[in-house]
């Protein structure tokens, strides 16, 4: 098979590698897209060495068909569209004893710690397979895993109808939040970017949708506006590595600032730097600090909406290149990161 194999840090080269083995209990499945995700820019120049093995196949965004079944595997059949979920959890660990996957000590990724999905067959376990419908477009499948990553958040602090939001990031997670989100609640959403190309995005796709770019005017100064001094009922913080703007504080405090009394923030953004917190702001409000690291099964609740068409997939989607490009598609999104969501390979 043909596979984009990362042979160094910022080297992809498209090659000929063997077929998987499918062993004892597994099914192949021929990927017809996978999407490049933000963690796969931060492996492509090495960022998350020595975890990740070189060379090897990254991927953990992607969907395709079942080619092959080996015995005793029920519930499927050749044939079948799927999502993968790459999550592969230990099930020994305190947290996995408890059902509480996604907080695994031991938690590895397809794509991440092992070969992933930038190929054109993969071989997994069927408890990682999610039947999609027939008529949802394969670049669609490919978008689950993001997806699932705004169901979670949104799950985790229990959004629900009548609930007021704010997003801090618009990029690929905040987006996925955003379309999560406005399933659940019609109230106003507030996302907060500094680029005007992903907040039109925003703005353009959903109604009831405030914009926020923070370089022209204080986020929290305008939700407060907007919420008659209340605040919001929730704030999520999707940036991780964020930008210094002078005179406006950081994401996390700036989610905690915007907060009602009461309220609740959920972190996604993953940071090597420190966020500095007053936490008698926090206090103040007996406000709650929830973390989101993956998702834990919203795959079937995405592709649920996705088949009823609740969702809007391609909003997502700025660009599809050929699995063969994959070198000029990392580094298109590299040096141009301001257009591009999501860069989508065509592996069929």
């Amino acid at each position: 098979m043909k596979a984009a194999v990362l042979e160094s840090y910022n080297n992809f080269v498209w090659k000929d590698v063997s077929d998987p083995v499918v062993q004892p209990g597994e099914v192949l499945v021929r990927i017809k897209f996978a999407s490049i995700c933000g963690t796969d820019m931060h492996i492509f120049p090495g960022d998350f060495h020595p975890r990740t093995p070189i060379p090897f196949i990254p991927g953990h965004e992607m969907g395709g068909v079942i080619e092959d079944i080996s015995a005793g595997v029920e519930r499927f059949n050749i044939g079948d569209k799927v999502a993968i979920d790459p999550i592969i959890w230990c099930n020994e660990c305190p947290a996995c004893k408890r059902g509480h996957y996604p907080a695994c000590s031991g938690l590895k990724l397809l794509g991440v710690d092992m070969d992933g999905g930038f190929a054109e067959l993969i071989s997994v376990k069927p408890f990682m397979l999610f039947k999609a419908a027939n008529h949802i477009p394969d670049e669609h499948v490919a978008l689950v895993e993001i997806y699932g990553i705004g169901f979670h958040a949104n799950n985790r602090v229990g959004t629900k109808q009548g609930d007021t939001l704010a997003i801090w990031g618009a990029g690929r997670v905040g987006q996925a939040i955003l379309q999560a989100a406005r399933i659940k609640t019609d109230r106003p959403i507030f996302i907060v970017d500094p680029l005007e190309n992903r907040l039109k995005i925003a703005s353009e796709n959903y109604k009831n949708v405030i914009t926020i770019n923070p370089k022209k005017e204080n986020p929290v100064e305008v939700i407060k506006t907007h919420t008659n001094g209340k605040g919001v009922d929730i704030a999520f913080e999707a940036v991780g590595h964020a930008e210094e703007i002078k005179g406006v504080y950081t994401p996390i405090r700036s989610c905690i600032q915007s907060l009602r009394g009461g309220g609740k923030v959920c972190v996604l953004g993953l940071s090597d730097h420190p966020a500095p917190i007053v936490f008698k702001e926090l206090i103040w409000k007996e406000a709650q600090i929830v973390t989101s690291r993956v998702s834990h099964g919203e795959f079937a609740e995405v592709i649920d909406h996705l088949n009823i068409g609740s969702l809007k997939p391609d909003a997502l989607i700025s660009k599809i290149m050929y699995g063969s490009q994959i070198q000029e598609a990392f580094e298109l999104v590299q040096k141009h990161k301001e257009k591009y969501l999501k860069v989508l390979l065509d592996f069929r």
